[in-house]
């Protein structure tokens, strides 16, 4: 079963930090949990007309709450684009 753009790539990560990895065209995304690298890649190249250099995942565990349970634990990628790909005009704006 094919995934479809949309399912792969969930929500763009706005953070400090993450920002400033903007400048060396480098962009963070939430991502399925289920979801590899060459997906990712492929994601963000359809999504957003971009050619993608490299793609580096980390899981990220929920953190537990104070009184029961944790959060939800997630997984992100951190997408470098190559220097001649231009940059994702979402990002642009945030500055």
């Amino acid at each position: 079963m094919s995934k479809i753009a949309q399912d792969i790539i969930l929500r763009p990560i706005i953070t400090e930090e993450s920002m400033l990895g903007t400048a060396d065209k480098k962009y963070t995304f939430s991502v399925a949990k289920d979801a590899n690298k060459i997906e990712i890649a492929k994601a963000v190249e359809e999504l957003f007309k971009v050619e993608v250099k490299s793609v580096n995942t980390v899981n990220c565990r929920g953190k537990k709450r104070r009184f029961e349970g944790y959060t939800a634990s997630r997984k992100k990628a951190i997408v470098t684009l190559t220097e001649d790909s231009k940059a994702i005009e979402f990002f642009d704006g945030m500055m």
